[in-house]
């Protein structure tokens, strides 16, 4: 059959070569492919921070993700820069210092914190603004309680029913014994506990909130001094009898006692606002690409 017409822009330049409509080619594999950045190009005020450098410091950044960990990363050296190039601006520079490490600080981080120290001025906490604090968290200045107990541990491990199960019933039988003869625990303790303690007869010293796994605090809670655990006690390392020797409650400690401890709190918190103020004001007069310092991005200042 004939052909009346072909439009040649339809025509593949290849078809004269006899490869038919296709212009389909099998990639070069011989040169690998650039990959791509991990992250976009930051840069200050025209001053590129390179992607390894952010790799690099990622690892001081904890995140969620490898993604949050490098904009972190970005944000702290671009930061960095814009200091670094303020206190160039200004002519600075100090004497590197050393750390309780050991460890010497670069002239330019030497020149950053006297660049610092010169611009930020924090306001210091007044008295009147220590005592507010300490009325609306009294809480937070209580000397913690103090348990002095005792304990018979019967070790099983969570995942292991028929321990479990064995423990139990020994728990069970040792508490109907103490019922009716709690001078005998310590030596009930030296006989069938298989915690350390045994060699005290069970005596653990004295115990403040967190020294023990959740359960066995809660049991203390609960209990009243010269008391013996009416029934036993699980946790994760097995199961428990407790006598509660001695309870010493927390108690309030008064305001000259801590006002300097608030006042440094407070002088600490005013500082990190102030100096994070201070490096919004000069992101927001610097030319910064592929990162935001603005204060929705987080803490600016480490």
């Amino acid at each position: 059959m004939a052909t009346l017409y072909r439009n040649p822009q339809l025509i593949p330049s290849t078809a004269a070569q006899g490869e038919g409509y296709t212009t389909y080619r099998e990639p070069d594999t011989r040169v690998p492919p650039k990959a791509a950045p991990i992250v976009a190009d930051v840069s200050v005020n025209g001053t590129v921070i390179p992607e390894s450098e952010i790799r690099a410091e990622a690892q001081n950044h904890p995140a969620e993700t490898p993604g949050a960990a490098l904009r972190a990363a970005a944000r702290a050296l671009a930061v960095r820069e814009l200091l670094s190039q303020e206190a160039s601006r200004l002519g600075l520079s100090a004497a590197p210092r050393r750390d309780e490490a050991g460890r010497v600080e670069t002239e330019r981080d030497a020149a950053i914190g006297l660049l610092i120290e010169r611009e930020v001025r924090p306001p210091m906490a007044t008295e009147e603004e220590c005592r507010r604090y300490y009325d609306r968290h009294p809480h937070k200045f209580r000397t913690e309680p103090l348990f002095e107990a005792r304990h018979i541990l019967l070790a099983a491990a969570p995942d292991d029913a028929e321990a479990r199960a064995a423990a139990r019933g020994r728990a069970d039988r040792l508490c109907a014994h103490l019922a009716g003869r709690p001078e005998d625990f310590s030596a009930l303790a030296r006989d069938h506990s298989d915690c350390p303690s045994r060699e005290h007869g069970g005596n653990l010293g004295q115990l403040t909130p967190g020294s023990t796994v959740d359960e066995f605090e809660a049991a203390l809670a609960q209990m009243r001094e010269g008391e013996i655990s009416a029934h036993p006690v699980e946790s994760p390392f097995g199961v428990h009898l407790i006598a509660l020797d001695r309870r010493i409650e927390g108690e309030q400690l008064p305001f000259d006692m801590v006002a300097d401890r608030i006042a440094a709190w407070l002088e600490a918190s005013s500082w990190s606002k102030a100096v994070a103020q201070y490096i919004a004001v000069l992101a927001g007069e610097a030319d910064i690409r592929g990162i935001s310092l603005t204060a929705a991005d987080g803490p600016l200042v480490q």
